[in-house]
């Protein structure tokens, strides 16, 4: 196998380690916004666990992340707008990769 074999075999297994990390970093970061949200809602203990598990699964809706805003906001009703939402969302990314990141 020739260098540029190898390089390319490193770019490919790069790039599809790099979009699990981001898939599975998504999907932490809805499992953590449903757990948010169930509070909001009044949710405790195995009913939150339910309602974070919806709020992963309306992620393949569509691609993209408005998918689950729209969920989200509609269940919320006027206790959260979806500008909040999406902010609550840029903040649970970091808090998700960070998590994911000690895993490893």
């Amino acid at each position: 196998m020739s260098t540029f074999d190898d390089r390319e075999n490193a770019f490919e297994n790069k790039f599809a380690h790099d979009e699990e990390m981001k898939f599975r970093a998504e999907a932490r970061r809805n499992k953590l916004l449903g757990l948010w949200a169930a509070e909001l809602l009044g949710k405790t203990g195995a009913d939150a666990d339910a309602y974070a598990k919806e709020v992963v699964l309306s992620d393949f809706e569509e691609a993209g992340h408005e998918d689950v805003v729209r969920k989200v906001a509609g269940d919320l009703g006027d206790l959260a707008d979806a500008d909040t939402i999406r902010g609550k969302m840029d903040q649970l990314m970091l808090i998700a990769k960070d998590q994911l990141m000690k895993e490893v």
